[in-house]
């Protein structure tokens, strides 16, 4: 591609990138299409000759966009939003364009510089205390395995990356039943085994369906007893299948007094600290040994991004960092190298996109947003309540809450009716055994009367079982 081909063509997604987000609204939140549809409509042999880059398109337009679910859509309410706004999509143009490889500071120094202090402006805004320092990991899941392989050098004296976990006894790692799934695969990853994961029960008469910390205490106890190794605790701040929220001064007080290392999980509903009248639970939050959340979720910038804060670094560059002779930056000291806190060896420029949304938006603009999901997401609660046949399982923690709609089958019935629907997407979870369906709102393009819309799709289809 020449340079001018280059420049036209950038152009040309740029303004099919802008019209995309305008129209975005107008288009079914999933696709319809059938498995393997889209395999079949692209040639099963690779191309012995390149093509223009009309042709191209042309087949990005009629092969692919169809076949996408639209995550940016404003009535995208399941899972959790992965968001991208518009000013961090003009930022990941420009790291494209760039295209660097961030590991070290020699490898570009501004990269690791700017990181360093979006980290900090995070901090800040998320309101944990000034020991913290952070790096911008990849995930959460890649932050949560960083941390078990930590929680598992420590209570190995720092001898598993060595001499392998073979004849070390069992390590231990609690948290509690409510918990992402991506903690279970950290902990098959480290080689620690699902069987070590203990999962305790949450607390029936919680309404924010917090670990039983009594049953935390048992559990260590009888570990220990057995001549297991407890290594860790992992605490849910917003899991992703109800919100459930542990009480986080309390399981990181455990913790401290059993000397395990503690990690905080708070992917989704961390970003809503920067609300400081949504803190209340987050109090103990600056307790724990590593915090995460994903501002590629509810805050705004594009996926790949996830903020990883450790109350002190050490254990964890002593765990990942490998020094060879190829990787070492000479007559500089006092640098970070980024690639010793994370463990792909090659890193992105994440943190320009931070820069630009946090300057473009301003705190007070991202609070303002999150505001009016929680007040939307509870308006349209409360009006689910009222209709009858639905039953409000768990109530909402910020955002999120789940609901269902007769027994099993009817619940399953209406959700598949949802999304077949088109015109809003939802997905489901289990509470004690039972079918329920979460609703959550998190999109950066949502207004009210996409809420508005979700309760008449809701209340529409239901009618029409």
């Amino acid at each position: 591609m020449t340079p001018d081909q280059f420049q036209t063509w950038s152009r040309r997604v740029a303004d099919w990138g802008a019209e995309y987000r305008r129209t975005l609204a107008d288009r079914p939140v999933r696709p319809d299409v059938t498995p393997g549809s889209i395999l079949a409509a692209v040639p099963e042999t690779v191309p012995e000759q390149g093509c223009g880059m009309e042709a191209i398109w042309q087949d990005f337009e009629s092969i692919v966009l169809p076949g996408m679910t639209h995550w940016q859509h404003p009535r995208f309410f399941a899972y959790f939003p992965a968001n991208a706004a518009p000013v961090s999509v003009v930022a990941e143009y420009a790291v494209t364009a760039m295209a660097a490889q961030c590991m070290l500071w020699q490898t570009s120094p501004a990269a690791t510089e700017l990181e360093t202090r979006m980290m900090t402006w995070l901090r800040e805004a998320i309101g944990l205390p000034e020991c913290f320092r952070g790096v911008i990991q990849d995930s959460a899941s890649s932050a949560t395995l960083a941390a078990v392989l930590v929680m598992r050098e420590r209570a190995l004296n720092w001898a598993g990356n060595r001499a392998g976990l073979s004849g070390q006894g069992r390590l231990r790692v609690y948290c509690s039943e409510e918990v992402h799934s991506s903690i279970d695969r950290a902990i098959w990853i480290a080689g620690i085994g699902q069987e070590n994961l203990v999962k305790l029960p949450v607390d029936p008469a919680d309404p924010m369906r917090s670990m039983d910390v009594a049953a935390l205490r048992r559990a260590i106890a009888g570990d220990r007893a057995a001549g297991h190794v407890p290594a860790g605790v992992i605490a849910a701040f917003g899991s992703t299948s109800t919100g459930s929220t542990d009480r986080l001064a309390e399981v990181a007080a455990v913790a401290r007094e059993e000397g395990l290392y503690s990690h905080l999980d708070a992917a989704w509903a961390g970003a809503a600290m920067i609300c400081p009248e949504l803190r209340g639970p987050w109090a103990g939050a600056g307790d724990y040994d590593s915090v995460v959340f994903n501002p590629h979720k509810w805050l705004g910038a594009s996926f790949d991004c996830s903020a990883h804060f450790l109350r002190d670094p050490e254990p964890l560059v002593k765990t990942l960092a490998i020094q060879p002779e190829y990787l070492k930056t000479h007559g500089a000291d006092g640098i970070i190298n980024y690639s010793e806190w994370s463990i792909p060896l090659g890193r992105r420029f994440r943190a320009l996109k931070l820069w630009f949304l946090l300057r473009f938006h301003g705190l007070e603009g991202l609070r303002a947003m999150i505001r009016n999901h929680v007040a939307w997401s509870e308006a349209l609660c409360e009006r689910l309540r009222a209709e009858p046949g639905f039953e409000i399982v768990t109530e909402p923690i910020l955002s999120l809450w789940t609901f269902r709609y007769g027994d099993d089958d009817t619940t399953l019935r209406l959700i598949e009716a949802i999304n077949r629907d088109g015109r809003i997407y939802l997905t489901q979870t289990r509470v004690a055994g039972r079918l329920v369906i979460r609703f959550q709102a998190g999109s950066f393009s949502m207004r009210e009367e996409d809420a508005d819309t979700a309760f008449e799709v809701i209340a529409e289809v239901a009618r029409g079982l």
